[in-house]
């Protein structure tokens, strides 16, 4: 029974609401895919959030590795996603990485700067074809606060084109305070630097809040209606990132699927702060970095509608135990198997036909 209830707790995680990612798709699925997706969200009077993520170069080429081959094969792609969102209300969350790492940060570039000036032109593309649709609001990358200081994201968001705002935390466990203080610092040095100031005399992350509240209040005197919003990803940092044991690892990466992690707020519009347009589940929880699978069921088999049956079974296979759920989607019924360990930890999760045995 134990695990009955882990397992309804996952799957009431799995249906609560979170970006829709696309990258690798060609031009006609995508298109298709997101016209269904936006179509949905319509007739449901929700508002999809969109997370692309097929920029030539993306991740450095490392983990996440692949998107488009060149520019012109990109700017086709964004040419179906706008045909695919049409008129429609979209929230869409424009290339994680794509700024806050670009070709020039990992040694992909060369002497010229070529492939960082193509992200530049790549990033301005989708945001002049996006940005105009009636009903969507596009955001940039700027990373998370425990990676790049307010004044070195800055004047690449100014590079990145005029959007409605930008994004931060996604794929990432930095608290909702610090997300949200690292959004208000670029908010505003933005609005400074719009006024003829220097990014570079902004306060950062790593001020005092007293202080950098001080130079807020003497050099930003923008109304909030005319400054840019942004979102923050709070689908894992509910226990805050992770702080490697000392001594332990030679060469500890906090950010890849890092232990004993939690939820985070649930995805809202009412943040109290009126530049923070929402709090979202950006990133999926429960899936490694490298993953997608809820993403791809979703788009194959379309929304989620339900779960649980009298078909629910549970049963034990060697040191794991492991459950059968029945899940039910628009367009066709999944099964969802979830192991556990002896620990009562999830050990994995699995998305099948209800067929399979």
């Amino acid at each position: 029974m134990g695990q009955l209830r882990y397992a309804a707790g996952i799957l009431t995680m799995a249906r609560t609401p979170q970006a829709v990612w696309y990258g690798d798709q060609t031009p006609p699925q995508v298109e298709r895919q997101i016209r269904e997706v936006a179509r949905d969200a319509d007739r449901h009077n929700a508002l999809p959030v969109f997370a692309l993520y097929n920029v030539p170069g993306r991740d450095c080429s490392n983990y996440s590795g692949g998107g488009a081959s060149n520019t012109a094969e990109y700017k086709a792609w964004i040419d179906a996603i706008a045909r695919g969102i049409g008129g429609r209300d979209a929230l869409v969350v424009l290339e994680p990485d794509s700024l806050a790492l670009v070709p020039a940060d990992c040694g992909q570039d060369d002497a010229q700067g070529t492939l960082t000036a193509a992200r530049y032109t790549e990033v301005n593309y989708a945001v002049d074809k996006l940005e105009p649709l009636r009903g969507t609001r596009v955001y940039l990358d700027t990373g998370h606060p425990g990676w790049h200081t307010v004044n070195s994201i800055v004047p690449r968001l100014l590079k990145g084109g005029t959007a409605t705002g930008f994004y931060t935390n996604t794929s990432n466990y930095q608290t909702d305070d610090a997300n949200s203080w690292y959004g208000k610092l670029i908010s505003s040095c933005l609005a400074y630097v719009d006024g003829g100031g220097d990014p570079a005399a902004c306060p950062n992350q790593n001020w005092p809040r007293a202080d950098a509240r001080a130079w807020l209040e003497e050099n930003v005197r923008v109304p909030p209606s005319r400054m840019k919003h942004f979102v923050t990803d709070s689908s894992r940092n509910g226990r805050g990132p992770w702080t490697p044991p000392p001594g332990k690892y030679t060469d500890p990466q906090d950010w890849c699927n890092p232990p004993d992690r939690g939820l985070g707020t649930r995805p809202t519009l009412r943040t109290g702060d009126p530049l923070h347009d929402a709090r979202l589940w950006i990133k999926i929880p429960g899936e490694s970095l490298r993953g997608e699978a809820l993403a791809t069921v979703v788009g194959l088999v379309g929304a989620f509608e339900g779960f649980g049956g009298t078909e629910s079974f549970v049963r034990n296979i060697g040191d794991h135990t492991v459950v059968d759920i029945p899940l039910h989607y628009e367009a066709a019924d999944m099964k969802a198997r979830i192991a556990f360990d002896a620990d009562e930890k999830v050990a994995g999760i699995f998305f099948l036909t209800p067929e399979t045995p």
